[in-house]
């Protein structure tokens, strides 16, 4: 009997077991752009950039060329790769601490030049590895190892709207917020995450596609109810939505 192989694990990916914390949504984002480099064909001539936080285990998941940059500098890291060598594809995978943080100027300053490198952008609320600290983009009234009784906007400030930011840079081509933690919000999110690759292969400028994603563990609940409180917390403070599309068509 002759069988078909209709899904299997995407060669961007190595053959290393996920090492995330049981509900954490890192290894769908990866498989998702594992996925799309395959697609597009572009695996061997891809590097990856990943600093440090949870992502940055990263360069052990994906079969691609990858390093590691300091905290918050792997737009630079990028940058300089993808101009020195402009006939390969970089991209950077960056949690909430490391880019709306310490990183913030590298991103903002990336965007506006409008590098030609692809970030994707994983919104937690909250830092993972380092033992679940407030992070910038960390809601009012929620508690964390730093804000035990809740961050205050008196305090601590507003949660920071990445997307929002670096929309109005005119080097940005393609610009998008989505979220994981439904079958649908996966295809959407595969979708943006392609057309933010297209926006480096065809060279029109920066991609970057912000996830909304779980920190079961830090938020102190299970991976089911951490699902439930992203869909009713997270997404109102963030709204989804594509912000910048210089892409069009996918093809």
């Amino acid at each position: 009997m002759a069988f078909e192989v209709i899904l299997k694990k995407p060669e961007a990916l190595t053959e290393r077991e996920f090492t995330y914390c049981p509900g954490c949504t890192h290894g769908i984002i990866h498989r998702l752009v594992a996925e799309v480099i395959d697609e597009l064909g572009i695996r061997e001539k891809t590097i990856a950039v990943a600093p440090i936080g949870c992502s940055v285990f990263a360069y052990q998941f994906f079969n691609t060329d990858a390093t590691v940059a300091a905290h918050g500098r792997a737009p630079a890291v990028a940058t300089g790769m993808k101009r020195a060598r402009p006939d390969l594809y970089v991209f950077t995978y960056q949690g909430d601490g490391d880019l709306a943080a310490i990183g913030t100027a590298e991103i903002v300053h990336a965007a506006n030049r409008g590098e030609k490198i692809t970030t994707i952008f994983v919104n937690n609320a909250i830092y993972g590895m380092t033992g679940g600290q407030m992070a910038p983009t960390t809601l009012l009234g929620m508690k964390t190892t730093t804000t035990p009784y809740g961050r205050s906007a008196e305090n601590d400030g507003y949660p920071l709207h990445v997307a929002e930011i670096i929309k109005e840079a005119r080097g940005v081509a393609f610009l998008a917020r989505t979220k994981v933690n439904t079958p649908q919000d996966v295809v959407k999110t595969k979708k943006a995450i392609k057309k933010a690759f297209l926006a480096q292969i065809k060279g029109l400028g920066f991609g970057m596609v912000e996830v909304l994603s779980t920190c079961p563990t830090n938020w102190g609940i299970d991976p089911v109810s951490a699902l439930k409180w992203l869909e009713q917390h997270m997404v109102p403070e963030y709204p989804l939505g594509v912000f910048v599309d210089k892409v069009g068509d996918e093809q």
